[in-house]
Formats: structure tokens, sequence, C-alpha cells
């Protein structure tokens, strides 16, 4: 399949709504599309006090709810969801983006970088950066803080993704800049999928910067969303532009020293 059909979905849920959360975004899904990402942590909300609460609306992969509700709509749609959420497993409490298809087959991404307060309530990823086959093409995942890091991007695409998929909830405001400069320099298309809104359930407001984006291999905006709007883009795919080749004699992969990077 050398075209897909792509979708970001950009939602604004309410913390600990889980099940009305859930519906709003996938009611948000585009219609006759191949792959929709949406935002990290969508039905649950973003800004856990504690620990503790965290884990009380953690469920496991692949069988709690919030799983199990995302293979329904994959199976009747036949699109396949990438999705942001919190993981249990065990003692354990992970920021997760699972990737769901229509046969109900379901894969995982642990978040390597976690983001802020993120750090005293999560387990830090224990998975790396795995690729999976997904829409005829080869899929990464990324979460939210992940952007700021050029490795896991460029890890990804050597590992053969061609569609990176990043479930967000973006407070700084670089992110959406910064992401047609990631597809540009690992010829890949990459999908942000962020979130609106605010929430203050600590002593800080966070403020959600909307301006979920698909970005192009020529470092192209196909789709930007709207700062402040629950809404979803969409954007055909033509994947022969992931070609890694800049001229015919410099590739992006054969072509790095990594002996020299410090």
């Amino acid at each position: 399949m050398t075209m897909i059909r792509a979708a970001v979905v950009q939602t604004d849920p309410v913390f600990g709504q889980v099940a009305a959360n859930l519906e709003r975004a996938l009611a948000l899904v585009p219609r006759e599309c191949d792959l929709a990402v949406l935002p990290e942590l969508f039905a649950t909300g973003y800004q856990f006090r504690e620990r503790a609460e965290l884990g009380g609306l953690a469920e496991p992969v692949p069988d709690g709810a919030i799983c199990r509700r995302l293979r329904d709509h994959a199976a009747a749609s036949g699109t396949t969801l990438v999705a942001g959420l919190a993981e249990r497993a065990g003692d354990r409490v992970f920021n997760t983006a699972v990737l769901v298809r229509p046969d109900g087959s379901t894969d995982r991404y642990r978040k390597v970088h976690l983001f802020w307060d993120e750090t005293r309530i999560f387990d830090p990823g224990d998975l790396g950066f795995p690729v999976f086959a997904a829409c005829g093409t080869t899929v990464g995942l990324l979460v939210c803080f992940d952007w700021l890091f050029p490795e896991a991007a460029g890890t990804l695409a050597r590992r053969g993704a061609r569609v990176l998929c990043h479930p967000s909830n973006l407070v700084l405001p670089h992110c959406p800049d910064a992401m047609p400069v990631r597809a540009f320099e690992n010829r890949v298309f990459t999908l942000t999928a962020n979130r609106v809104g605010a929430e203050r359930r600590t002593g800080s407001e966070l403020r959600f910067i909307g301006r979920s984006v698909i970005a192009s291999p020529r470092a192209e905006r196909l789709v930007e969303c709207s700062r402040t709007a629950a809404e979803a883009g969409s954007a055909v795919l033509d994947l022969a532009l992931c070609d890694p080749w800049i001229t015919p004699l410099n590739h992006v992969t054969r072509d790095r020293r990594p002996e020299y990077y410090a």
C-alpha cells in the first residue's frame, strides 16, 4: 500500500470521566480512515495528584476497558487506532501508547522520556522504541515529550518506521514547529495528536496548546488543528515520499557518522 488516509484527533477530556471521554474522542474519528491517532491519556485526563490516583485509573493492556472499546471501534470501522493511556503492569504504571488494529491485535510502547510531574508518578518506559506493521506499512510510536529528543524519532526511522504516531498532551509551544523537522530529517510522516483545554488539579495550571499536526517527509504541514477546538484533521499520506535518498549519492541513514557523534 503506497497511499493511506490518516487522521489526528484533538480532544478536550474531563479528568476522570473515562467512559464519556472515550466516546467523545471516538465520535471525532473520521470515517473511511486507515489510521487515526488520539492524544496521550485521552480517556483519563492528564494531571494526576498522586500515584495512588493514577493507579486507580490505570488498566492492563490489552485487557482493560479502554483497550476493549478501542478494539470494538477498530473492528467496526476498519480503522487502526493509536491512543495514549495509563497502563498498569503489576505494581508498575506506564504512560503507554497502544496500537489497535481492526483484527483486534494490539501492540504497545511505553513512554521513555517522562515530563515534569510524570517523573514522580509513572515508571519510565522499558520497551525501547519498537516498530510495528500496520495499515500496510511500518509504524513507530512516540508519546508527547519524546518529541524533544531527536534520537527517539531517528531510532524508529532507522528501524524501518515510515509513519510516526505521536499521542500528546503538549503544554510547551515548540513541538508543532519541531515535528516537520523530525519528519524531514528522517524522511517519515509524523502524526501528532494533541489535546486542548486546561487542568488545575495540583498547584499549577496546565493549559494544553492544541495544534495537532500531520507533517510530511518534505517538512510540509499537511494538517494543523486549531489551538482551542476539539476536532480532527486528516490527510492522504503518499508513502512513496518516505525516500531516504536526498541525492543520488546521499542517504539519510548510510551517511551518518556515529563514530564522531558525542
